[in-house]
């Protein structure tokens, strides 16, 4: 097995998914299929976009893509994809990140293996990159972000120094980054709503609600995720609530809820906020999974927020961050 850095543009002639697919030609096949049960990153070249290292992911399998001739892809393993928390540029002090694009004397060489779509990563190199894009104390970093006092993290406490391996497949480690990644796509606002609401210490209140559960298949991809306040957050993993197959019509069971609370809760136009960057717009594959899957269906025995007391109360917290 062997860590790759595979090159990723947006809207280019290849059907890439990075939390699903990758599409390659054949003149990769041999170093693709050597990776296959490994981590790669994903990479942003400099004409397609200012991400540079923006994600990390695991290979599980590759296949001849149908109908193509010459054309491969290597399938993701699912709840592998994780976001970097942190976009690593290409140069740090004008040296490169991987060690094989540095000359001798350190600058970037031009040309050959940094044109390549993909690349094979030494190990140090994947852990640097990696312990950039996605730090060793994101979790405190996270905890302490509105309140240096939080519980928990005594002054002066070490942080621990969780293996780069073991910190890509720890759920409360993704969680965390998850939530960063999606709540900052939407600008801190519920996307259903508009709202943005904070606490008394600024925390937004906004939560990150994965559309297909990661028991379900689900990554951790923005894509994959919504931005929505405490009581629709509830809603839509209970399936009262949705998205329409043009991505930005809310759907609403209103057998189910009241006309009054969605008159409190949602717009009156019924249109989703959308992400300012396009990569991050949720994948309609995903919308369509929740719609065929939990929308409309039964509900648990939880009883539902505005049966209590005659007014829309915040439920508690999903199971989703």
């Amino acid at each position: 097995m062997t860590k790759l850095v595979l090159m990723h543009k947006a809207n280019s002639i290849y059907e890439d998914e990075p939390d699903v697919v990758y599409d390659f030609p054949s003149a990769y096949l041999k170093t693709v299929r050597d990776a296959v049960g490994d981590w790669i990153i994903y990479y942003e070249p400099v004409k397609a976009g200012p991400r540079g290292y923006f994600a990390v992911a695991k290979i599980s399998e590759v296949i001849e893509k149908p109908g193509m001739e010459g054309r491969f892809l290597a399938l993701i393993e699912p709840g592998s994809f994780l976001p970097f928390d942190r976009e690593v540029p290409r140069l740090i002090d004008g040296l490169p990140m991987e060690t094989r694009l540095a000359a001798p004397d350190g600058t970037p060489r031009r040309g050959g293996a940094a044109q390549s779509a993909v690349r094979r990563l030494p190990e140090a190199d994947f852990s640097r990159i990696v312990n950039l894009g996605l730090p060793q104390n994101l979790e405190q970093i996270e905890a302490t972000r509105y309140d240096s006092r939080a519980p928990g993290l005594a002054e002066g406490a070490e942080v621990f120094e969780r293996p780069v391996l073991e910190r890509l497949v720890n759920r409360p480690y993704r969680d965390v980054t998850f939530r960063r990644k999606v709540r900052e796509a939407y600008g801190y606002r519920c996307a259903m709503s508009g709202l943005r609401l904070r606490n008394g210490g600024g925390r937004p209140e906004v939560q990150a609600a994965h559309i297909r559960p990661v028991e379900q298949q689900g990554s951790d991809s923005v894509r994959n995720g919504l931005a929505l306040s405490g009581t629709l957050h509830w809603m839509f993993d209970r399936g009262l609530i949705s998205v329409a197959d043009d991505c930005e019509t809310i759907l609403i069971s209103r057998n189910k809820v009241p006309g009054d609370v969605i008159e409190r809760l949602l717009p009156r136009d019924g249109r989703l906020l959308k992400p300012e960057r396009p990569e991050n717009l949720p994948h309609p594959a995903n919308l369509k999974w929740h719609r065929e899957n939990v929308f409309g269906q039964i509900l648990s025995d939880d009883s539902t927020p505005w049966q209590q007391g005659g007014s829309v109360r915040t439920p508690p917290s999903p199971s989703s961050p």
